[in-house]
């Protein structure tokens, strides 16, 4: 059997204060061969510079740079130009600049995903041990509740970016596809894998330190009360945005969804341009539902509200 290669992708900006530490973590992982491909998003400080003297200890062509001028594109955007420059026969590991990651991440991830039938997509994510900017434990990140799947990843994403790895039909139907403005990265890879059918792998053991600070993009709420608690505060207008953009980029691109999930789709989108009568046959019959009770209610509140 050939061995399996990862491509690991890495999008800096401003993380300068973190990397070395993340970047020495690459040099303990055991297990498969890896390649890292990296772009920055426009940086002002020493991000590239810390990236490139990386690269000048390793083997030629270990350490790829993605740099097309482009500037800063953001987040999502830059890890997705880097999923398409990667070769198309590896798995792909997406990296934060400012986390540890453990010696197996990359071995757990591999050997998951060897178990999935190639043809099938398929996205292996795994908990965290949380940390602050010192890299003290400050807990781990929470136990599903619900499983994982379509179309309640419309509703949320539980595949935290940093422990993302895709296997190669995953990553073949994520770059083909047309990502909508408001997204991230790794909800929108959940996303494509569940409502094209394919598998997700959740991992109990944690792969990676996950550092807690002010300038992280996403975090950690350590709570489900505190979750709730920032939906609440944040108002419907942005959640339901997420949600209509979501799910009309999906129903766009019919070619990547299962029969099952064109069905939900049009049952959901329906519900949001034809009344509540519609919303509420759209959620008896959808699974649209988050991880915990509360959360929930909340959701299926505001879908209800349109």
């Amino acid at each position: 059997m050939k061995p399996v290669r990862v491509a690991i992708l890495l999008s800096t900006w401003n993380g300068a204060g973190y990397l070395p530490e993340q970047l020495a973590s690459f040099l303990r992982l055991t297990g498969p061969s890896w390649r890292l491909y990296w772009r920055d998003d426009g940086s002002d400080d020493r991000s590239a510079d810390i990236v490139r003297a990386f690269a000048a200890g390793q083997p030629e062509g270990r350490i790829v740079e993605c740099g097309d001028n482009r500037g800063r594109i953001g987040i999502t955007a830059s890890f997705l130009t880097l999923l398409r420059h990667a070769p198309d026969d590896c798995v792909v590991a997406f990296a934060d600049q400012d986390d540890v990651w453990l010696p197996d991440k990359l071995s757990r991830g591999v050997a998951a995903l060897g178990r999935v039938d190639p043809q099938k997509p398929a996205l292996y994510c795994a908990r965290q041990s949380l940390v602050n900017e010192a890299l003290h434990p400050i807990g781990l990140s929470a136990r599903l509740v619900e499983p994982p799947g379509f179309p309640q990843a419309l509703t949320q994403n539980i595949a935290t970016g940093c422990t993302v790895m895709l296997n190669t039909e995953a990553v073949r139907l994520i770059a083909a596809s047309r990502e909508p403005d408001a997204t991230l990265h790794d909800w929108w890879a959940y996303l494509v894998v569940t409502a094209a059918g394919g598998r997700v792998l959740i991992d109990e053991k944690p792969t990676v330190l996950y550092r807690q600070h002010r300038q992280n993009a996403v975090g950690v709420p350590l709570s489900p009360g505190k979750r709730a608690l920032a939906a609440v505060r944040r108002g419907p207008g942005v959640f339901m945005r997420t949600f209509r953009q979501h799910a009309a980029a999906l129903s766009a691109q019919p070619e990547l969804l299962s029969p099952e999930a064109r069905d939900a789709l049009k049952m959901i989108s329906a519900g949001l341009s034809d009344g509540a009568a519609l919303r509420v046959r759209a959620l008896r019959h959808t699974g649209l539902r988050r991880q915990n009770f509360a959360e929930t209610q909340l959701f299926r509140l505001w879908y209800l509200l349109g």
